[in-house]
């Protein structure tokens, strides 16, 4: 029998259209959903909407329709964007469903049967947008109003005392904080945990309202009809109704659950994490074995929110760039865990850097010279297999396992690093084997190929585990050298036989000008750094340059990171301790999110190892770790493993 994998997003609220933003959700779960398919998992992956409330009751009469014709325009759209976005969900739930609707009905009847939903008042402060009271204390006041606390809103709130079934949360606090202690990979990242104790179970968990008596547009209380079921009871439940959860045929509850992972944005972190597990307690129902709350995208200065209006729309990037692009944009620049900074330019950046230069060119070029035996891969002898071949070989044969660590890890960021390495290698490979000279000289043909199988093999793998991130780059890929994707293939060599026609093809990716991109927007992109002017010729000293004498002065050695940590209070600094050979030093460079901690250790790099000490963040740096930072952030590094402490000259 397969191994099980169930994963799930928020169901996203459709008062209004959806934007990038919750696209990162949704893409992250799609890779995950299809990295474990390609593993051999059975899956089911989970997303939908949460239709019900006051806010889109609200908008529907202002827009002179029904709720229900109101959710339907804008689930239509949805379901139309994940499509586009090749988002491979196994079910798409509505909280309108009528399967739902009854089992909500059910779970909340138990509940109050128990004893662990009650009846009582609540007066407070209420937000209309965010569907949550707050208390004086928690809102902000101004010019004598009080205004919804949270980041994204900031609305105007109402003063209601309404009667209400409470939700008794407050009995379970002791419980919910024993099972972080006892389970502490339940939440992620860490940082969520100690948001969750120290703000809401320490200073002593609170009874939730879970019930409105001003709402129709909602699933009635089974027993109370002047009452309508409230959201933490309608919309979080949706992850075990979906698989049958009470109903005639729970095969699939059986099946699936618990969930494997929980995927969502971390301002409903509260709501997953201290509301639904208690629920499930109370129902008697196991745990989701991970809560995954992941940080914001932040553009121009703030969270990106529809009511903000500063969104950036999918489907505008697509039409302009594609979809893998997106994807690949939003699982590579943002630190899973992390807020990451949304900005047209560093998107068009990856664009030509990443996607365009380093794998479109890799593609283009091995392609090209293979024309030469006919665009068929040539059969070649072992033994034509130099110290060159065979290092690329080893690095991509461990390629899926450092991919397997990251992802296991939830770490999307690191897994792309680790493929855009090879690339990197690969690309040297190809610059250092020169097959296009190989190519004019007939005694070179076995050399040459040798040459062309080692990058093919290579591109097999490379296209192999970025089919979960690029869908259609990767299917482009494997669909001209005739391959369908297979993981256990990742860990083999030698999988493409010899005569297979490839089809080069359109490149996988087109440059954009990225000046006249961003004009579009009627943005400009960032003034470049200055450069000296180059010397005229050979003799010419420009003003500024450094003697080797001079240059004898630094020492420039290898060193490798032993270890590595954020530095608290700092959104880009990384502090390592590296092993020079002789002793170890302590160094803080600013490598975060081109490079996580996890990412850096174990890594040879270069190090100015006689830079005078200086204080970043209240920790000691003792040298300075090399980079070179241009459309992308990369560590230098020695082509081959050379041990820690040689000298750079």
């Amino acid at each position: 029998m397969k191994k099980t994998f169930y994963i799930t997003t928020p169901i996203y609220y459709p008062s209004n259209y959806l934007h990038v933003g919750h696209c990162y959700t949704t893409v992250a779960a799609d890779v995950m959903a299809r990295y474990k398919r390609l593993q051999g998992y059975d899956v089911f992956f989970l997303t939908g909407t949460d239709e019900h409330g006051e806010k889109i009751a609200r908008k529907a009469a202002e827009n002179g329709i029904t709720p229900k014709e109101h959710v339907d325009k804008i689930i239509a759209w949805i379901k139309e964007l994940w499509k586009r976005l090749n988002i491979s969900y196994d079910k798409f739930i509505r909280t309108t469903d009528e399967y739902h609707e009854q089992a909500v009905s059910k779970i909340f009847q138990k509940l109050y049967d128990q004893g662990d939903i009650y009846k009582g008042s609540y007066e407070g402060l209420y937000c209309v947008s965010d569907e949550a009271y707050f208390t004086e204390s928690q809102a902000v006041k101004r010019d004598g109003k009080f205004y919804c606390p949270t980041d994204d809103c900031g609305r105007e709130l109402e003063k209601r005392t309404e009667e209400a079934y409470f939700l008794r949360l407050s009995k379970y606090a002791d419980w919910l904080m024993k099972y972080f202690e006892e389970h502490p990979d339940f939440l992620e990242p860490r940082e969520r945990v100690n948001e969750m104790v120290n703000n809401f179970l320490k200073p002593g968990l609170e009874d939730l309202a879970v019930s409105r008596t001003n709402l129709s547009w909602g699933i009635p209380v089974p027993f109370d009809s002047k009452h309508t079921i409230y959201v933490w009871i309608d919309a979080l439940s949706n992850y075990i109704t979906a698989l049958g959860y009470n109903s005639s045929d729970d095969t699939l509850y059986k099946k699936f659950w618990p969930a494997d992972a929980h995927l969502m944005a971390k301002e409903i972190v509260r709501f997953h994490s201290i509301i639904w597990p208690i629920t499930l307690h109370m129902l008697g129902v196991p745990l989701p074995k991970k809560i995954y709350g992941h940080g914001w995208i932040l553009f121009e200065g703030g969270k990106m929110a529809k009511s903000k209006g500063n969104v950036v729309d999918p489907n505008t990037l697509a039409d302009r760039y594609g979809v893998d692009a997106i994807r690949y944009y939003l699982m590579r620049e943002m630190t899973f865990g992390y807020d990451g900074h949304y900005t047209q330019e560093a998107f068009l950046k990856r664009l030509n850097a990443d996607l365009a230069n380093d794998l479109g060119n890799l593609w283009h070029r091995t392609m090209t010279v293979l024309n030469t035996f006919g665009c068929a891969l040539p059969g070649y002898n072992a033994a034509a297999c130099g110290e060159k071949e065979n290092d690329l070989k080893h690095k991509a044969l461990s390629l899926s396992g450092k991919v397997e660590t990251a992802l296991d890890a939830y770490r999307y960021t690191d897994a792309l690093i680790a493929v855009w390495d090879l690339i990197g290698d690969a690309n040297r490979y190809i610059d250092a084997r020169a097959p296009w000279k190989l190519a004019k000289d007939e005694t070179k043909r076995d050399e040459l190929a040798a040459v062309l199988v080692t990058a093919c093999e290579t591109l097999r793998i490379v296209a192999t585990v970025l089919s979960p991130f690029l869908i259609d780059t990767a299917k482009a890929m494997c669909s001209r050298m005739h391959y369908t994707p297979a993981w256990d293939d990742t860990k083999r060599w030698d999988v493409l036989p010899a005569g297979t026609v490839v089809d080069r093809g359109e490149p996988l990716f087109q440059r954009v000008d990225i000046a006249k991109e961003l004009a579009i927007d009627g943005k400009t992109p960032e003034e470049p750094k200055k450069k000296e002017k180059a010397p005229q010729n050979n003799t010419a000293v420009t003003e500024g340059a450094i003697t080797y004498d001079d240059f004898k002065k630094l020492e420039i050695i290898i060193a490798k990171v032993v270890a590595a940590e954020r530095v608290e209070g700092s959104e880009k600094l990384i502090k390592m301790t590296l092993n020079i050979g002789k002793e170890e030093r302590t160094v803080v460079g600013g490598l975060f999110p081109h490079y996580t901690p996890e990412t850096l250790i174990g890594k040879k790099i270069t190090y100015l190892a006689n830079l005078a000490p200086r204080k970043l963040m209240g920790v000691t740096s003792q040298g300075m770790v090399l980079a070179a930072s241009g459309e992308i952030l990369s560590v230098l590094t020695p082509e081959k493993d050379m041990p820690e402490g040689t000298r750079v000259s």
